[in-house]
């Protein structure tokens, strides 16, 4: 693109860009112009990427030239109603509150009401529109919804290195392997239809259940292709039998790495001796590995033929079979089936047509990089807000995960985070050991206790030394 020339900006980020600095508020809009300019970029180029005619450019350049600043000139007419103030106000009562006991979200017109009604809360009584336009303004969107998942796992940036390391420098033989389990084998009860116009897919709502089917996949690193089968069930019994097939459809005496999640069937006894069978090796003893820590080192162990590598607590995502399994959903598992059978025969047919015709590589590209501060901001965030809704287990592994990201990460977060997490875990303390203290199950209290007593010492080891200099 000609509007990038020169600039160093990589095409495939600048739609990201030009959507970010377009819905910004007006004066952050006028700053990108200022920067865009000060960049390189010319006038008409800036004017597409902020969305701006180029006379409004010139305007807002020469405005920065006379005024040091792009803020808006002092205008004739009525004052503004509403101070900073009180838009701050409004906007931590519709962002920061909940309209019935912890449950709920704001609606404008909801607001509006509670605040006509009630106008003490901020001392004000806006209308719909002007909670609208102060949203608007500072480009706020508390009504959305998305889901995260958060990190629970410990040590789940160790495990997650291992994985990219892994895929950076992949093995010839590397498979990926989870099971799909409790698909629902649904019959609607009127065949689909098509509109006459565009031949839309019309389908009926009202179904019956015909039972479940479990989907157990290997996906192949090298050239995409998938060896799968449809179960009954995922029991150990199945998996290591369709584990055991797997081996056997490999070049014999070629050593293969797999990669799947932390189902109890995947680190059993049963299966550390099914791995030792196929392996050529001899099994340890029952008392050898009698803890979930020694089967999983065994499994990883890479002197034997077969190397099992786990995916963190929560991190499916680094699993790339899932990427297949959401391909299969949308072209098998949405249709209408009245029996196992028939759900079976049209996952055959696609696992076909998808080894002769579709399968694909899927190439891993991302490092990492950022996972580690979000994981610090988001557990910030929680403190701040919800300290007191925190269940122990969880509170417990996160103060294990930020102790091994302060540890071993350290440089992969800015200092200022580091300080305000101490500062939100030093506000929070007394909430955050009354939850504990009223924790039922003593192991679960024991383990709380000192992990956040842990993570405030190594904390106030490094910031407070920090804090008694600048003061």
């Amino acid at each position: 693109m000609t509007i990038l020339a020169n600039t160093g900006i990589n095409s495939s980020n600048f739609m990201s860009i030009q959507t970010n600095i377009q819905s910004a508020p007006t004066v952050v809009r006028r700053k990108a112009v200022v920067i865009l300019v000060n960049y390189g970029f010319s006038l008409c180029a800036v004017a597409t990427i902020a969305g701006y005619s180029i006379s409004s450019v010139g305007r807002t350049l020469k405005r920065m030239n006379k005024t040091g600043d792009v803020l808006d000139l002092p205008r004739p007419g009525r004052p503004a109603r509403y101070t900073e103030e009180l838009k701050l106000g409004l906007i931590g009562f519709y962002c920061q509150t909940q309209p019935l006991p912890n449950s709920g979200r704001w609606t404008i017109r909801w607001a509006a009401a509670h605040l006509e009604k009630n106008p003490d809360k901020i001392n004000a009584t806006p209308s719909k529109s002007s909670i609208h336009r102060i949203l608007k303004e500072n480009n706020l969107k508390p009504h959305q919804t998305r889901y995260f998942l958060h990190i629970t796992d410990p040590d789940f940036f160790p495990k997650m290195d291992h994985l990219l390391e892994l895929y950076s420098n992949p093995p010839k033989n590397l498979f990926f392997f989870d099971e799909c389990p409790g698909i629902q084998i649904l019959k609607r009860l009127a065949p689909d239809i098509q509109t006459d116009s565009t031949q839309k897919r019309l389908e009926e709502f009202e179904y019956i259940r015909n039972g479940t089917m479990n989907v157990l996949a290997f996906f192949n690193y090298a050239g995409g292709t998938v060896y799968a089968d449809c179960k009954a069930d995922h029991k150990t019994d199945t998996f290591l039998e369709i584990f055991g097939r797997h081996v056997a459809s490999c070049p014999t005496g070629d050593k293969i790495h797999y990669v799947m999640d932390n189902l109890a069937t995947h680190r059993g006894y049963l299966f550390c001796k099914a791995v030792a069978e196929l392996s050529g090796v001899d099994c340890p003893s029952g008392k050898e590995l009698n803890s979930l820590e020694k089967r999983v080192k065994w499994l990883n162990d890479s002197d034997k033929r077969i190397v099992i590598h786990f995916t963190p607590y929560h991190g499916s995502w680094l699993n790339l079979v899932e990427f297949w399994f959401g391909i299969m959903n949308k072209k098998v598992l949405n249709e209408s089936y009245g029996a196992a059978e028939e759900l079976k025969e049209g996952f055959d047919a696609f696992l076909e047509e998808w080894n002769t015709l579709l399968a694909h590589p899927f190439r891993w590209s991302y490092t990492g990089h950022g996972l580690h501060l979000k994981a610090v901001k988001r557990f910030t965030k929680m403190l701040n807000q919800a300290a007191g809704k925190l269940e122990t287990t969880t509170m417990t592994k996160q103060f294990r995960l930020m102790t091994n990201l302060f540890q071993h990460y350290f440089d992969e977060i800015p200092e200022e985070n580091w300080e305000s997490l101490f500062n939100a875990l030093k506000l929070q303390q007394e909430r955050l050991e009354s939850s504990i203290a009223g924790e039922e199950g003593p192991k679960k209290k024991v383990h709380a206790e000192k992990a956040l007593s842990h993570l405030l010492a190594v904390l106030k080891e490094y910031i407070w030394p920090k804090q008694l200099k600048a003061a």
